[in-house]
C-alpha cells in the first residue's frame, strides 16, 4: 500500500481547534501590521491588516462548527492579547505599566482556566 493511499479525513473536531489556531496566528499577523499601516498610509502593511483579518474571521467562523461560540471567541482573544502586547515592546519599544500587565495575566489566568477545565470545551 502506497503511504499516501491511507491519508484519511481529520477529525472534525480537530479541524476546529487547527482552524482556531489558524485564525488566533492570522489575527495575531494582522493587528502587528497595523502600526506598520501607519493609519492604512503605507500599502504593504495596510493589505497585510486587511487580508489577515479576512483570513483570521473566516477560520474563526469556521472554527465554530466544532467549539461553542463564547469558548472560541475567548481563546482568539485571550491569547491575541499578550501576544501583541509582546509585539509592540520587541518592535515598537511599547512599555506596559504594572495595571496593563496585571490585567493581561488576569486575561492569561481565564484562557488556562477554559482550556484547562471546561466541559464546554467537549460540547
Amino acid at each position: 500500500m502506497r503511504p499516501d493511499a491511507r491519508v484519511t479525513a481529520m477529525n472534525p473536531t480537530h479541524l476546529a481547534w487547527v482552524q482556531l489556531a489558524l485564525a488566533i496566528a492570522f489575527e495575531i499577523t494582522a493587528t502587528s501590521a497595523l502600526k506598520a499601516a501607519d493609519g492604512f498610509t503605507r500599502l504593504g502593511p495596510s493589505l497585510l491588516s486587511v487580508l489577515g483579518y479576512c483570513a483570521s474571521f473566516t477560520l474563526l467562523s469556521l472554527s465554530l462548527r466544532g467549539i461553542p461560540l463564547g469558548v472560541a471567541y475567548a481563546l482568539w482573544s485571550g491569547i491575541g492579547l499578550p501576544v501583541i502586547a509582546l509585539v509592540g515592546w520587541l518592535r515598537y519599544g511599547q512599555r506596559l505599566d504594572l495595571p496593563a500587565l496585571a490585567g493581561i495575566a488576569l486575561i492569561g489566568a481565564g484562557v488556562t482556566v477554559i482550556s484547562l477545565g471546561s466541559r464546554s470545551l467537549r460540547a
